[in-house]
């Protein structure tokens, strides 16, 4: 018998070191998974804090009263104007530099840390700038001793050809407080393997990997990091299991190198979770085993019925438990759920609301231009009478001030007159539009008509515009291709007219319709587009109860199918 008991817990211990293994490898797999998820979202967030200003250097550089600063204007009323940008945008820095570095303009001018009589023509971002690219560039500043993300682009004044720089510093401390608040521990660190930010602020400006002489010798012409030493962290990385000792510490690991400029994104995980509950499978095994010794023991003393119903009550107890468990590991997966789905929709309504604030000041500082237009239309009519030329550039004066005041349903929603219209006329009128720009690309566009009236109640300015959008995108994206073709078919069914816009361009570039759908999405290469045509024209068919989709075709190029609810002959208006 003593044999017997022995055997029986020889084979528990095997089992239940067997046990502990599989149930922490299921365990820590799932813990991966969890990791990967939060490691994702902290990457979109970071992403996106990048790109947020990354096309406000080109908007200031067309700025008027920034090329004439560089011309040789009083500086101070850019100052003013920078520094009022700066705080509405809420951006650290905002500065001009001529063509020898040398800063003449910037938002900080009346503080003691001012950039204005600063000379930063060593820094990376503005020899780019000078190059004719966007400049990007991370380091602390040389002036503040502050760190921030610098953007800089080129600036010509056509006048006196005279070029220089603007510049834009953002400040990421931000995003850092958040990963210290959230209690979890993430490291970002550059192409080079320093740490840029950390959620321990002790981890900073070390270095992954150690630094080659000519990467030290960059930094420091660069002036990257100031004084810092740069130091090594102390850490070692299993990328096979995915784990990594960091100061002595066991951790799950994960990164991701899908990062603008090389960076690239760690993120430790204790693992205490994961060996918790290996330990308690482990310990839930060893019970059951326990209570059948007890069991056999009880039925060597004949008291097998309250053996039996003991082993039951606790079994029972046991399921209980495990109920209790499985039911709060899902409540915990759908609360996981729903704030991802929370932030995304948080983060999707600040990029409509900075779109709304963008069409709005849009609106506003075309509404002068138009204006004077309009009276020099009127004033050449008085003296020189009317004329075809007159006319029509009266219509496109005409069009320009209701397409400004359509660009304003991105800040409030409008009453707009709706009429019953056929498609196939509003199409005519958007390619009449487009015909200098098809001209332009040498396109064949092919317009298959429905054969008779296609009929939806819309404002027909408003759907003129989305078939301007979805047809300029097409030419756009056949411009440089050598098949340049572009076929329009115009349909409708019992419910709902239709129309697709086929090209033999390029194709979505791997995107879905939901990425190009957001504000400031675009395939286009940089300069060509802020990639706002889609949002307007998803906002204009929603309002009008219709859907847009887009998809790559299978022999190149892209189409994209509007759909609106049909009107029939006699609707009224």
């Amino acid at each position: 018998m003593r044999a017997t008991n022995f055997f029986l817990i020889a084979c528990s211990a095997a089992l239940s070191a067997v046990l502990f293994w599989t149930s922490f490898s299921y365990f820590k797999a799932q813990e991966i998974e969890k990791a990967k998820a939060r490691l994702t979202l902290y990457r979109s967030t970071l992403v996106a804090e990048l790109r947020h200003f990354s096309h406000l250097p080109f908007l200031l550089s067309l700025d008027p009263v920034v090329t004439a600063t560089l011309g040789g204007a009083d500086p101070e009323a850019l100052d003013y104007r920078l520094a009022r940008f700066s705080q509405s945008a809420g951006i650290d820095a905002i500065f001009l530099m001529d063509g020898t570095g040398q800063t003449i303009s910037a938002s900080n001018a009346q503080t003691e840390a001012s950039f204005k009589g600063q000379n930063y023509a060593f820094r990376p971002y503005f020899q780019e700038a000078q190059r004719g690219e966007l400049g990007e560039f991370y380091g602390i500043g040389a002036t503040t001793g502050q760190p921030g993300y610098f953007y800089a682009i080129s600036v010509q004044n056509p006048e006196n050809d005279g070029h220089g720089a603007i510049a834009i510093k953002i400040d990421l401390m931000a995003l850092q407080e958040s990963w210290q608040a959230s209690g979890e521990q993430i490291v970002l660190a550059n192409a080079d393997g320093v740490v840029l930010l950390a959620s321990d602020p002790s981890w900073r400006y070390r270095t992954l990997e150690p630094l080659s002489e000519i990467q030290r010798e960059q930094i420091a012409t660069a002036r990257q990091f100031s004084d810092e030493k740069l130091v090594a962290f102390e850490w070692s990385a299993d990328h096979v299991n995915q784990t990594a000792q960091v100061a002595g510490e066991q951790l799950l690991y994960l990164h991701t190198n899908e990062l603008p400029n090389s960076w690239s994104l760690h993120f430790f995980v204790p693992d205490d979770v994961a060996v918790t509950r290996a330990w308690l499978t482990t310990g839930a095994f060893l019970v059951f085993v326990m209570v059948a010794l007890i069991a056999i023991q009880l039925l060597r003393v004949r008291r097998i019925g309250a053996a039996l119903r003991r082993s039951e009550s606790e079994e029972a107890e046991l399921r209980q438990t495990n109920d209790k468990l499985a039911r709060e590991i899902d409540e915990r997966r759908v609360a996981e759920q729903r704030l991802h789905k929370t932030q995304v929709e948080l983060e999707r309504a600040g990029r409509l609301a900075a779109l709304g604030q963008l069409a709005s000041s849009v609106t506003h500082e075309l509404g002068q231009p138009i204006a004077a237009m309009r009276n020099q239309l009127v004033a050449a009519e008085i003296t020189s009478g009317a004329s075809p030329l007159t006319n029509k550039m009266e219509g496109l004066v005409a069009r320009m001030e209701n397409i400004t005041r359509q660009l304003k349903f991105f800040s409030r929603k409008g009453r707009d007159k709706f009429e019953v219209v056929d498609v196939q006329d509003v199409m005519d009128d958007a390619l009449e539009l487009l015909e200098p720009t098809i001209n332009h690309c040498d396109a064949v566009v092919t317009f298959e008509r429905f054969g008779g009236s296609v009929l939806v109640k819309a404002n027909r300015l408003r759907l003129e515009q989305v078939m301007t959008n979805i047809v300029r995108n097409a030419l756009d994206a056949v411009e440089v291709e050598p098949i340049r073709q572009i076929r329009i078919v115009m349909g409708q069914d019992a419910r709902h007219v239709w129309f697709t816009v086929q090209d033999t361009g390029h194709g979505l570039g791997g995107k879905t319709y939901d990425d190009l759908n957001e504000p400031f999405a675009t395939t286009r290469e940089s300069g060509r587009g802020m990639g706002l045509g889609l949002t307007i024209s998803a906002g204009i068919v929603a309002d009008h109860d219709g859907t847009i989709s887009a998809e790559d075709r299978e022999q190149g190029g892209a189409v994209f199918r509007i759909e609106l609810p049909r009107a029939e002959e006699g609707t009224q208006t």
